[in-house]
């Protein structure tokens, strides 16, 4: 099977059109890039062939971003932050598995859900604090970030809430981000080659989404020193809000 024999030449170009806006979010706040390859593929394809579409770009961008600052603080970041990638792992592989057996409308919604929530509490401006670490608080939202990231490859919104809500460091931030996020994506496609959305016929689609990804992030680490990242990344949270409500109304009216 040929990758035109699954999507057009015109879905095609507009897959890496959203993969290179999602690397340019990604560039620029450092996050948000499965959300945006979600969001945006699964207006014109199928959810499943969309999560096989993210996995590789996910993967490599993250990979990127984990070690712009050295392999030993990347390794770092591992050990500091175990409990949340040990439990996050478990519940990811859990809730890949469960793909093929949730309906479109409810896979939809699950996806749709903490899109428009995380862009929602972001954009009102609402925070939650922690005075320190907490084992137990860290493996329960990894736990939610798991799974949901098992069955719709988006586990940033627990993520950059429990680490906002630390005040981690922006630098520290970013990439213990990319470390999480890159070994999650990891995860992924082993879990998705198990379930079956990620083989044989849906790999070159993937690999052909992970140079526009790549690009994208080039162009918006370029900018990120350049630009009001505060106003992008407002501007880029409406997109998601937009993006997550769109996926909500498909979800409940098909």
């Amino acid at each position: 099977m040929t990758l035109f024999s699954m999507l057009s030449a015109q879905e095609l170009l507009l897959a890496c059109g959203v993969a290179f806006i999602a690397g340019w979010v990604k560039g620029m706040v450092g996050f948000a890039m499965p959300m945006v390859l979600i969001s945006g593929l699964s207006m014109f394809l199928s959810p499943d062939l969309a999560i096989a579409g993210l996995i590789l770009p996910t993967l490599v961008t993250n990979g990127v971003q984990a070690l712009r600052g050295g392999v030993p603080a990347a390794v770092s970041s591992i050990r500091q932050f175990r409990v949340f990638l040990v439990v996050g792992l478990v519940f990811l592989l859990i809730g890949a598995q469960l793909v093929s057996a949730v309906p479109a409308s409810t896979f939809l919604l699950m996806i749709g859900i903490p899109v428009t929530v995380f862009a929602l509490i972001q954009v009102l401006g609402l925070r939650l604090k922690l005075a320190s670490p907490s084992a137990r608080i860290e493996g329960m939202i990894a736990a939610v970030a798991g799974f949901v990231g098992g069955m719709s490859g988006i586990w940033g919104p627990p993520t950059v809430a429990y680490l906002t809500a630390l005040n981690t460091p922006k630098a520290v931030q970013m990439r213990v981000q990319g470390v999480i996020y890159g070994l999650g994506a990891l995860a992924l496609l082993f879990a998705h080659m198990g379930s079956g959305i990620f083989r044989a016929e849906t790999a070159p689609f993937s690999a052909a989404l992970v140079l526009p990804g790549l690009a994208g992030m080039w162009v918006g680490l370029q900018l990120q020193s350049r630009i009001d990242q505060a106003l992008f990344r407002k501007i880029t949270l409406f997109v998601l809000l937009i993006a997550g409500l769109n996926l909500l109304r498909r979800g409940l009216m098909g």
